[in-house]
């Protein structure tokens, strides 16, 4: 089987502070906690998580030998990567499907990207 990146993608600047008291967010975090089960109950999770915003980001950059640090996303973006799942999946078709239940969980958008060869 091969590995896959699939990223969930927010439109601006959001949260961390959920609350589970609002039903929108509780939705979303049943859905996702239901998504994770079942590709955790399928043998299909190695890795994934939650990140905090691109506004926490630093940037390390090497160049000549050199390494400078900068605060903040590397790109411009109004979106931002907020979370992401590595999964493994017979092949790319498998890989879409399962990004079509993260995006159904997430209420999101999701990227599905394969992983290159070793």
């Amino acid at each position: 089987m091969s590995q896959y990146l699939l990223s969930v993608w927010h439109d601006d600047e959001y949260g961390t502070d959920f609350d589970l008291d609002d039903p929108d967010v509780a939705r979303t975090v049943s859905q996702v906690d239901a998504f994770n089960k079942e590709i955790t109950e399928r043998g299909l999770w190695v890795f994934g998580g939650g990140l905090q915003p691109a506004s926490t980001a630093t940037v390390v950059r090497s160049n000549e030998g050199e390494t400078s640090m900068t605060d903040g996303p590397y790109a411009e973006s109004k979106e931002q990567m907020g979370g992401f799942w590595v999964i493994e999946a017979p092949d790319f078709d498998a890989a879409l499907e399962w990004a079509r239940k993260a995006a159904a969980a997430c209420e999101g958008a999701v990227e599905v990207r394969p992983f290159q060869g070793e």
